[in-house]
């Protein structure tokens, strides 16, 4: 993964969550972030508070090498605005989601909070099978369903059109004819499921 920006506060603060595997809020929030901004994990280990405006959010692209804006949906807004709150490291160039020191995760951190706290989640949310890639697919459908053409949501997730269609084609006709849902609409209804509370943020 990328290294963040250079400046960094080095130390948590006295009493403050530290581990990887020890912060339910941080933990959904990251999780509504792959599910409701279509990030990639690097992507989403990178952003800074920086990058977020108030309906949108600048990702840099790190398997295109390029800068994409995302739409910045309410729920998802919300989520981060929380987090905020009772995070320590909350200037414009600081990481959203960093290692206790402040950078950007380690692979090892990453595969570890992967096995614990977003398996835990997948487990919640009914898909047992979904990774933290997998997770932005999620974002796909929301957008898929509310109507939105192809080349806005490949434009959203940061690939081709071509490659949309081909992996998203069952979703397109299965919401051929549904009703047109608002994206933030259905993350509203998703949370009202009986999951765990610490990760209804991050509802799969």
């Amino acid at each position: 993964m990328s290294r963040g920006p250079s400046r960094r506060k080095r130390h948590a603060r006295k009493g403050a969550t530290a581990s990887i595997s020890e912060s339910p809020l941080r933990d959904a929030t990251l999780v509504s972030a792959l599910a409701y901004a279509g990030l990639r994990p690097g992507e989403a280990l990178a952003l800074t508070w920086a990058n977020l405006a108030t309906k949108t959010m600048v990702v840099n692209a790190a398997k295109a090498s390029q800068r994409r804006t995302v739409r910045l949906l309410k729920p998802l807004a919300s989520d981060l605005s929380q987090w905020k709150l009772a995070s320590d490291e909350t200037e414009p160039g600081d990481l959203i989601f960093p290692s206790e020191h402040g950078e950007v995760w380690t692979q090892e951190a990453y595969k570890s909070w992967s096995r614990r706290a977003f398996s835990r989640a997948a487990a919640a949310a009914g898909r047992p099978d979904a990774t933290p890639y997998t997770a932005r697919h999620s974002f796909a459908s929301l957008l898929l369903h509310e109507g939105r053409s192809v080349i806005y949501v490949a434009r959203q997730l940061g690939h081709g059109a071509a490659l949309t269609l081909g992996t998203y084609g069952h979703v397109i006709d299965e919401f051929e004819d549904a009703p047109r849902l608002p994206a933030e609409d259905a993350i509203r209804a998703a949370r009202g499921s009986d999951v765990p509370s610490e990760f209804r943020a991050g509802r799969i």
